[in-house]
């Protein structure tokens, strides 16, 4: 049997144990905010979170592997009523500079000045105008789908752009990140990027990108 001094070591062992598991079961026991489910919608005006909505592109190289960026810091505006999802409204900003890859290189590459004077910048160029997509009708496929057209600004030009949308969850953010009511979805579509003047190494380069778009929105 195990002497006093040994369960009092005992003791402290397994108090010390659970003084360190009892905050991981309390953090286990949390459940997420939100889910996907569209009764937690209320409705109203939302702003995009521009920390957690992200436009990731999708380019073939050479006809060897995909590649694909991402844009970021978006931001816009929603207006939803989840009980008229047909009248929804989109109108979102898309700051091209903020384009991002896995190459520092290639991220310098497709905002450089043309080489020539006069010339055109083999994609963006160093100071390019920021996106703008503005929605023009919401058709409903579905209990959480959606078909949203709209018209894209890029690069100066603008064109009619048709989102495949699927709303993803909703719900309150933990009160110590605000508590306010979020709503998010996933589109995705794609562009010919020369439609938009974008014509920088065709077809080495694909000129059909694929666009992964998650919008996060929080209500005002």
């Amino acid at each position: 049997m195990p002497t006093l001094s040994n369960r009092t070591v005992l003791i402290g062992i397994a108090s010390a144990a659970l003084a360190f598991t009892a905050p991981l079961v309390a953090q286990n026991a949390m459940k997420t905010p939100g889910s996907p489910d569209p009764a937690r919608i209320s409705g109203g005006s939302y702003q995009v979170d521009p920390y957690h909505t992200m436009v990731g592109w999708e380019v073939d190289h050479l006809g060897i592997t995909p590649y694909f960026g991402i844009f970021g810091n978006v931001t816009g505006t929603l207006l939803l009523d989840p009980k008229n999802p047909a009248s929804a409204k989109v109108d979102v900003t898309i700051p091209v500079a903020s384009v991002t890859t896995a190459s520092a290189e290639l991220t310098a590459h497709l905002l450089r000045a043309p080489g020539e004077e006069g010339g055109k910048p083999d994609f963006f160029g160093p100071e390019p105008a920021a996106a703008h997509f503005v929605s023009t009708a919401v058709v409903p496929t579905g209990p959480k789908d959606a078909k949203i057209t709209g018209d894209l600004t890029l690069n100066g030009v603008t064109k009619p752009v048709t989102l495949l949308a699927t709303f993803y969850g909703a719900g309150k953010s933990p009160p110590q990140m605000g508590g306010a009511e979020m709503v998010g979805f996933k589109a995705t579509t794609s562009i010919m990027r020369s439609d938009f003047n974008v014509a920088g190494a065709i077809p080495l380069v694909s000129d059909e990108v694929k666009l992964n778009i998650v919008a996060a929105f929080t209500k005002e």
